[in-house]
């Protein structure tokens, strides 16, 4: 079978919903036991449990990636029975504001989130993987490598995780170690959908069909469709990449003229 899991052990940060709960569920799918990580250890409950429901393997985990203490707790006691051979960096959070809008309080906030974050799993999983070699996967976006409207402190996260796993992937390639990052426009998830209701009550549908119209193939993408570019990547099949990043966008960077 391609793209065969099975004896693989995955640590899936915000694993528990949207496009991350995506890749949770297709990984445990592909044979892989799936430990997921979230602040709500309710939401990572749940997902385990569907993926547990249906023959798989999996188990949540409480942990704050933004506490560097907490993630080495959490990894390391995953890997005292479980040999650790997938990361997926995919906690973050989302900010809108300009320069002159985004508080101290709000950068540091993403910081903490979206970059602390990413280098806490790193640097808690890389001892354990240099051993017999693994696959980190980060979770950047469209905005790290174009320019997006209202995006700063978001797209300043997102550019740090890309040059990171950069960094990861020249610094442990002789140990066996592959880091690569996908990078999706908008995905159709719950978080656009509260995001339309909060700020478009009354117009959602509209909105959502502004919003899909910009991308260049006429639609937002599905949690399932990052997924399984995630799974591509983590598997056997994709032995050969590493240091690359793979924008999964409905043509929005390369179509749309910019």
């Amino acid at each position: 079978m391609k793209f065969d899991l099975s004896g693989k052990t995955a640590i899936i940060t915000g694993g528990g919903s949207g496009i991350g709960k995506a890749i949770s569920q297709t990984l445990a799918t592909q044979g892989a036991t799936v430990h997921i990580l979230e602040l709500n250890v309710d939401t990572a409950q749940e997902c385990s449990n569907e993926i547990i429901e249906v023959g798989g393997k999996a188990f949540a985990h409480k942990c704050n990636v933004a506490k560097h203490s907490e993630v080495l707790h959490v990894v390391n006691g995953i890997a005292k029975d479980f040999e650790l051979n997938i990361l997926v960096n995919n906690a973050g959070i989302a900010h809108i504001g300009n320069v002159e809008n985004t508080t101290e309080v709000d950068l540091d906030k993403v910081y903490e989130v979206n970059v602390k974050g990413i280098y806490n799993c790193i640097y808690a999983v890389i001892p354990h993987m240099k051993k017999k070699g693994g696959v980190i996967l980060n979770m950047t976006s469209i905005a790290s490598s174009v320019g997006i409207n209202d995006r700063f402190a978001y797209s300043m996260s997102k550019g740090a995780a890309l040059t990171m796993m950069y960094s990861v992937a020249k610094d442990y390639i002789t140990y066996g170690v592959r880091c690569n990052s996908i990078s999706p426009a908008r995905i159709h998830t719950p978080l656009v959908a509260g995001y339309l209701k909060a700020n478009y009550p009354g117009r959602e549908d509209e909105m959502y069909r502004k919003l899909s119209a910009t991308q260049p193939i006429g639609r937002m993408g599905k949690p399932e469709e990052v997924a399984n570019l995630a799974l591509y990547l983590c598997s056997d099949e994709a032995s050969f990449i590493t240091g690359t990043e793979f924008p999964i966008d409905g043509g929005f960077v390369k179509l749309n003229g910019n």
